[in-house]
């Protein structure tokens, strides 16, 4: 439970800066790169044998690579998607992605919930339609792409899965060095991209602000391996992301002054009742 906290807490806190730092001024991929450059380096440091670089198992590059494409294509797929169906709705799919991730952990790995955890399970999705409901579609929307939303990032978080069941034992730095370099390989590129289509460069302050981002990234996707090798990935997962939530909306009630509404704080109220189902 330990770690399944602390990877809450680091998760809230990438999201607190990158709120704090939402008004950027360069091109919009600098925080990210800049946050997967931290990784990719932190991930260095935190390997306790570099020469895993070249010896380390096929099954963990593998891993690695496809877990940062998905993190990529579930950011492309997230700026899409905010333009044709707003962010809200967005917001909403972004987090019924556990529908991959629980789906993954009992069709492949074979979990099985218990009676409380299902009912655990279902307050989770009644949550987060609740804190994200009331959105309405944009004009044009295109459902095709938060299909695509839920899909990216649910198998993005599902990798981790993945790696704790088929990765190279010990092995878990190495997996997210791999996984970070190429999520930071694929921004660059959309940076450059963006840089040839609006002119906008990448600026320094926005870079290092990335900095910021990426020690909680790295470290609650770190803690979050952590649990999944402790835990069950049908307790981890749901609790992972509505214990985030319930964070990031206290916390920016304390420090950004924002506003709860009656439905978020209803919501907040399935997410404790969830939380104590799921750890039954």
């Amino acid at each position: 439970m330990l770690y399944l906290f602390l990877a809450m807490l680091g998760s809230a806190a990438m999201s607190l800066v990158l709120k704090a730092f939402r008004a950027q001024k360069g091109n919009r991929y600098g925080i990210i790169l800049g946050n997967y450059i931290t990784c990719v380096l932190v991930g260095l440091l935190m390997m306790p044998d570099r020469s895993l670089l070249l010896h380390g198992s096929l099954s963990t590059l593998i891993c690695g690579v496809i877990g940062g494409f998905f993190f990529v294509a579930g950011l492309t797929a997230m700026q899409s998607s905010i333009r044709a169906n707003g962010a809200a709705l967005t917001a909403a799919f972004a987090k019924l992605g556990l529908v991959v991730t629980l789906g993954v952990s009992i069709l492949c790995f074979g979990e099985r919930p218990g009676s409380m955890q299902l009912v655990g399970i279902a307050l989770v999705f009644a949550a987060l339609l609740l804190i994200h409901g009331g959105a309405e579609k944009a004009a044009g929307g295109s459902f095709l792409l938060l299909v695509l939303v839920l899909l990216t990032g649910g198998g993005g978080d599902a990798m981790s899965k993945v790696f704790e069941q088929l990765g190279g034992e010990g092995e878990g730095t190495l997996y997210f060095f791999w996984l970070f370099l190429t999520a930071g390989l694929l921004a660059a590129l959309l940076a450059w991209r963006e840089y040839r289509q609006t002119g906008l460069k990448l600026l320094p302050g926005e870079l290092a602000a990335g900095i910021l981002v990426g020690l909680p990234n790295y470290f609650s996707s770190l803690l979050l391996l952590l649990a999944l090798e402790r835990m069950p990935a049908l307790v981890v997962y749901p609790a992972a992301s509505t214990g985030t939530i319930l964070l990031v909306t206290v916390l920016s009630a304390l420090l950004f002054h924002e506003r709860i509404s009656r439905r978020q704080a209803a919501g907040m109220a399935l997410i404790l009742a969830a939380l104590v189902l799921l750890n039954a």
